[in-house]
């Protein structure tokens, strides 16, 4: 083969890698700009929580936000600019941000039409009232891994205001994945401590459904060490906990329900159903949850209208209506359409289900094809009677045959209680 033919052969080659390089970024663009056109024709437009915010002057389409993105379809390439095709996927990891080298996301709560309450903390995790710290999902975020990295980093900062003239160092208010990991920290930096917990070790996990599986990332528990779950049950992580809780020998105290804080510049009582204790800081784990969110319409103080799934089983050869259009609503209505015998509808005000994660939409898109599952939107509650409910949707009224209410409908955020006691909360609409 001549020098010429070489060359010929080369250029060849390099204009195939180029067309085909074409064609896959033609490809990709019309695959994410026809994902955008879906979200937006179903409503599919409110990210839940923390989500990324890009500017466009800054993105030069380098794609490495993409890649990052752990749940692989969040972000895409439209018109070589990063974009959010499926915002409703997004579940505040953050490692876009990360992983951008040009500065061009911006990690927001919040958007323009939906406002989030958000506590104002500082990098440390300090509120503006010295000696309170807020953690978790409380503080906006919901995600287990980041729950337990903030709770760990808190304490590291509690840790160097030690003071003798308290009964505690710290009292740690929730013992979800933020209140565990501040205890485990609590512990392992030689703090006395007090963990109070009105429920159970887990805090909003501990409710889930049963069998529900929890998305989470590797952790640092300190004592502990590395966790390394990726996807795992509600009850294989609990089990988890509460093993890593009697290997550690941490102390919570179940059952005790934090009613006032007091300060007095120095440091703080805390006072519960049980007691008071005087202590130098305090950390907030208690999640946003709050006080269950009730319908408020006639017949919802009957007994047989509850706030939380705990047992699909309960409910067999009932008729079930579920109130709500989140992932807890989702994952309780299918859970129960699963039990031999049921009748299971749910409500919900909104025209489409964008609060709640993809998978689970899915699922109860096939429920209804299989008829295992009846599904109401745009509709309201309006009376709830011992035998069955009514139900309007857009002025046509539904009477069903009723033996059980599940209310999923999230909870009164604990703000009145943050600023009675001094902490700055601020309603983000789309602000970091």
């Amino acid at each position: 083969m001549t020098e010429f033919h070489s060359y010929l052969v080369f250029a060849v080659l390099c204009l195939l890698v180029v067309v085909l390089y074409i064609w896959l970024h033609k490809r990709g663009d019309q695959k994410n700009r026809e994902a955008v056109a879906r979200a937006s024709a179903s409503g599919l437009t409110e990210p839940a929580s923390l989500h990324p915010v890009i500017d466009p002057s800054k993105c030069l389409g380098s794609g490495s936000c993409v890649t990052a993105c752990p749940e692989g379809d969040v972000l895409g390439l439209v018109r070589r600019k990063a974009a959010l095709i499926n915002p409703t996927h997004c579940i505040g990891h953050g490692a876009c941000a990360k992983a951008c080298p040009h500065d061009a996301i911006t990690l927001v709560f919040g958007t323009e039409k939906r406002g989030v309450d958000i506590p104002n903390v500082s990098p440390d995790f300090e509120t503006n009232v010295p000696g309170i710290f807020i953690a978790g999902e409380l503080g906006g975020m919901g995600l287990i891994r980041n729950a337990i990295e903030q709770g760990r980093q808190a304490m590291d900062v509690i840790a160097k205001r030690k003071d003798k003239g308290f009964d505690y160092d710290v009292a740690v208010i929730g013992a979800g994945p933020a209140g565990f990991a501040a205890s485990l920290g609590a512990k392992h930096k030689g703090l006395r401590y007090i963990t109070l917990e009105q429920d159970s070790l887990g805090g909003t996990v501990a409710h889930f459904p049963r069998g529900k599986l929890v998305m989470t990332q590797p952790a640092q528990l300190p004592i502990i060490g590395k966790v390394r779950f990726r996807e795992t049950t509600k009850e294989a992580l609990l089990a988890f906990w509460q093993g890593a809780q009697k290997k550690a020998g941490i102390k919570i105290n179940f059952g005790e329900r934090m009613e006032t804080i007091e300060g007095d510049g120095k440091g703080f009582l805390v006072a519960t159903n049980k007691g008071q204790y005087r202590v130098r800081n305090i950390l907030l784990a208690i999640g946003r949850r709050g006080t269950p969110r009730k319908l408020g319409v006639p017949g919802e103080e009957l007994n047989k209208v509850v706030y939380r799934l705990i047992d699909a089983e309960q409910y067999r050869n009932q008729h079930v209506l579920v109130v709500g259009g989140g992932d807890a609503a989702l994952e309780a209505a299918f859970s129960i359409a699963e039990e031999p015998g049921t009748t299971v509808t749910l409500s919900y005000r909104s025209p489409s289900f964008s609060r709640a994660k993809e998978k689970n939409r899915t699922r109860v898109e096939a429920m209804v094809k299989a008829g295992k599952l009846n599904v109401l939107l745009t509709s309201n509650v309006k009376t709830i009677h011992t035998d069955r409910v009514d139900i309007d949707q857009e002025g046509k009224l539904h009477s069903l045959q009723n033996d059980a209410v599940i209310v999923c409908a999230g909870g009164v955020l604990p703000t009145p209680f943050l600023k009675q006691i001094g902490i700055e909360v601020e309603t983000k609409f789309g602000a970091a």
